[in-house]
C-alpha cells in the first residue's frame, strides 16, 4: 500500500515549489493537503494578490503574498527561484483553478526544474477537467487548446486546423464573443455537438449542450448575455478510415486557398495522412512559392 501520510516541506538545502490548485468558485473545493500547504509555505506567489487574499482569509491563512501575473512573469520567476535555492518553500496559485493551465506558471516551473528545486503539484479542480467530466462528450481522449483568437480571421484558421481533430477539443473562451465562435465552429467544422460550461462550481453554474446553432438560438433568446469567460467543449471530428482519396499535391493547393496559414495546413494534412509535419510543411511551402 502506498504511503498516504502528509510529506514534510524541506527544512534543509532548497526548498521545494508547490503548484496549488484552488477552487474554481465553491470555496469548498479546496482540498486538505492545500490547506496544509498555504499554512506551512513561507511564500505564496499569486496571480492577483487582492483575489486570493479573500480565499485565503476564508481559512484564516496569513502566510505573506507577492504577486506573479503574465506581466511579470519572466522578470520574477528567478527572484523566486533565488528564494527557493536559499531554502524557502513557496506556493504557486493562480486566481483559480490549476496554475499553468492558461494562467502564469510556465516560466517559473521550468526554471525551477532547471535549477534542481523539487516542484511538487498539489491537484485540484481544473474548469477543463470539470466540464468534461459533466458534458457527455468523449472524455477518454481530449486535446486542450487554451484560449481561442479574439479577431475573427484568426478564429477560423484556429478552428480549421482542428476541424479534423479525432479527440474532444477543450478551449477557453470570452463569453461575449461565444456567439460568433458558434456560428465559425458550425461554418468551419460542422454542426457537430458542443458543450458550454459556464459559472462552474458557482451558484449560478451552467452547463449548455447541443449543436453549434442550436446554442446560438439559446443564446439569442437570453435576456441578458453572457459575461465572463467560458469552457468550450467540440466534439471530435471524423476519423478518416483511409487515406484520403486527394492527392497530397491537390490538397495543398485547395487549402492555400483558404486563409489558413502554412503551418495549420501542414499540421491538418500530417494529421490526416499520418505523415511527418515536416515533411508536408515543405510541400506547402514549395507550392506556396511556385503561386
Amino acid at each position: 500500500m502506498a504511503d498516504e501520510r502528509p510529506r514534510p516541506l524541506a527544512s534543509t538545502g532548497s526548498g521545494v515549489l508547490y503548484v496549488v490548485a484552488t477552487p474554481l468558485g465553491n470555496l469548498e473545493d479546496i482540498t486538505l493537503r492545500a490547506l496544509r500547504i498555504l499554512k506551512s509555505v513561507d511564500l505564496i506567489a499569486a496571480e492577483d494578490t487582492r483575489h486570493s487574499r479573500t480565499l485565503l482569509a476564508h481559512f484564516g491563512i496569513h502566510t505573506p503574498l507577492v504577486s506573479y501575473y503574465d506581466q511579470v512573469e519572466r522578470r520574477k520567476a528567478p527572484q523566486l527561484v533565488d528564494r527557493l535555492r536559499a531554502g524557502a518553500s513557496i506556493a504557486l496559485i493562480s486566481d483559480a483553478g490549476t496554475p499553468g493551465i492558461a494562467d502564469p506558471g510556465y516560466h517559473l516551473v521550468r526554471a525551477a526544474v532547471a535549477a534542481d528545486v523539487r516542484v511538487e503539484p498539489i491537484p485540484g479542480p481544473s474548469a477543463v477537467i470539470a466540464l468534461l467530466s459533466a458534458a457527455g462528450l468523449p472524455a477518454d481522449r481530449f486535446a486542450f487548446d487554451g484560449f481561442v483568437p479574439a479577431r475573427a480571421a484568426a478564429r477560423r484558421r484556429f478552428l480549421a486546423a482542428l476541424a479534423s481533430e479525432p479527440r474532444t477539443v477543450a478551449l477557453y473562451e470570452a463569453a461575449r464573443r461565444l456567439p460568433e465562435c458558434l456560428a465559425d465552429i458550425g461554418a468551419v467544422m460542422g454542426d457537430r455537438e458542443v458543450a458550454v460550461g459556464r459559472e462552474l462550481t458557482k451558484h449560478f453554474e451552467e452547463i449548455l449542450r447541443g449543436t453549434p446553432s442550436a446554442l446560438q438560438a439559446q443564446l439569442r433568446a437570453r435576456a441578458q448575455p453572457l459575461m465572463g469567460e467560458v469552457v468550450l467543449l467540440i466534439a471530435p471530428g471524423a476519423v478518416p478510415a483511409s487515406v484520403p482519396a486527394e492527392p497530397l499535391d491537390d490538397a495543398v493547393q485547395r487549402l492555400l486557398a483558404t486563409a489558413m496559414t502554412p503551418k495549420d495546413i501542414a499540421r491538418q494534412l500530417a494529421r490526416e495522412r499520418n505523415l511527418p509535419r515536416r515533411v508536408v510543411y515543405q510541400a506547402v511551402l514549395a507550392h506556396r512559392r511556385a503561386r
